[in-house]
């Protein structure tokens, strides 16, 4: 699902910010749209669980989400100021320097079984 969720946020910020979308503000739209899928696998593919309740795990998906999301949006504004790499390898990187975490928190805390 990551893998997924990651080329649309970057289809996204590739495709909005030519039409004069600031990075950052791409991103987000990228991130909200990449979330809706992410939750939706997870939930059906990466981590089924019958006994879950999907509230709790949207709940804490969303969490998980969010602080990654944060993350990755400071480090992609430091490396955009302070780098000539283009935006979507710099997306691209900084996504994948946190994607390992946020599978672990996903599958050992928001889709961990009750």
């Amino acid at each position: 699902m990551g893998t997924v969720g990651t080329a649309i946020n970057l289809g996204v910020v590739s495709v909005a910010v030519p039409f004069g979308a600031a990075p950052l503000a791409a991103n987000l739209l990228g991130f909200l749209l990449s979330f809706i899928w992410c939750f939706f696998g997870h939930a059906r593919w990466t981590f089924p669980a019958e006994e879950r309740e999907i509230p709790v795990a949207l709940r804490r998906f969303a969490i998980i989400s969010l602080l990654s999301f944060a993350m990755t949006q400071a480090a992609y504004a430091v490396v955009l100021e302070s780098t000539s790499v283009d935006y979507r390898l710099s997306l691209f990187l900084v996504i994948q320097a946190l994607a390992l975490a946020k599978l672990l928190a996903s599958k050992l805390w928001a889709f961990a079984s009750a």
